[in-house]
């Protein structure tokens, strides 16, 4: 399956009936870790839990759910980014797939730079800037 780079969020969720309505919830770190504003619109798309893109027959259904997504970074990949926050020890904050953070030191808020990931571990990734670019190239 070919997923797109505007993707803001990947999770696992039941559609439910409340008051006349089919409802499926946002986990709260999507809010709170990635790219989803509350109060915002944004598409959403429905697979079925047997797609082929699923973990194979032999994992059971709370491992499924508890089990952890690869990072969509790999240790020396390079990218191109805008620097979207300052974190709190002053390094840049930005954001690629599915709303994961890389922490790039010697940046500024708003800056495009081109990265290369330095460290990977499960919820953020780490990177040095090779080049810092113009806004508009």
């Amino acid at each position: 399956m070919d997923i797109p780079d505007q993707l803001r969020c990947l999770f696992s969720a039941q559609v439910e009936e409340r008051d006349g309505s089919y409802v499926v919830e946002v986990p709260r770190q999507e809010v709170r870790l990635g790219d989803v504003q509350n109060g915002e619109t944004y598409r959403v798309a429905l697979l079925p839990a047997s797609s082929t893109d699923e973990p194979d027959e032999s994992e059971t259904e709370p491992e499924r759910e508890h089990s952890p997504q690869k990072p969509p970074v790999e240790e020396g990949e390079q990218r191109t980014v805008e620097i979207e926050d300052i974190g709190d020890q002053g390094d840049g904050i930005t954001r690629v797939e599915r709303g994961f953070v890389v922490i790039v030191p010697d940046t500024d808020q708003g800056e495009r730079v081109t990265i290369q990931i330095t460290d990977v571990q499960q919820n953020v990734a780490f990177a040095q800037v090779v080049e810092r670019l113009s806004y508009y190239e």
